[in-house]
């Protein structure tokens, strides 16, 4: 499944640039985020809980940063598996995030993520996933908007 967004921020593009590669901070905004360990400064694990209708899922991935062009590019993996109750779960993720300077204190921010879930929550199908995944999405933008041009990151 392909998830793409594109939104502007308020603030100059090192800030940014640094909130988003730290694990911590974006992890933060992320919803659902349990946990996140930092092992390097490019491979970290977490620990995220979703629900899809009634079905309750618990991923722990390991992500690895493989590409960086500061400030502007950073491409990551994740793979991981589910480790709630219901197990049987796994989920991989390719995912490129992109900041374009558009004024000194203005940034766009873009991500474009392939994602892929096998176990029960393929059996919603797509449509359903791209609903849950478009109101995730939503939920993450608002708390980096929040974090960022608030000054709370």
């Amino acid at each position: 499944m392909l998830v793409e967004e594109k939104f502007t921020l308020a603030a100059p593009i090192q800030k940014v640039w640094d909130f988003s590669i730290d694990p911590n901070n974006l992890g933060a905004c992320v919803p659902g985020l349990e946990e996140v360990e930092q092992v390097d400064d490019r491979t970290y694990v977490a620990t995220v809980a979703v629900k899809v209708g009634p079905i309750k899922a618990r991923f722990k991935f390991n992500v690895g940063i493989t590409e960086m062009d500061p400030p502007r590019h950073l491409k990551s993996v994740a793979h991981g598996a589910d480790t709630g109750l219901a197990k049987g779960g796994n989920f991989s993720m390719e995912a490129d995030v992109d900041l374009r300077e558009i004024s000194k204190d203005e940034v766009e921010f873009s991500y474009r993520m392939v994602v892929n879930i096998v176990g029960k929550f393929a059996t919603f199908g797509e449509r359903v996933m791209r609903a849950k995944a478009k109101e995730l999405g939503s939920i993450f933008v608002q708390n980096i908007r929040e974090k960022i041009e608030t000054g709370t990151a």
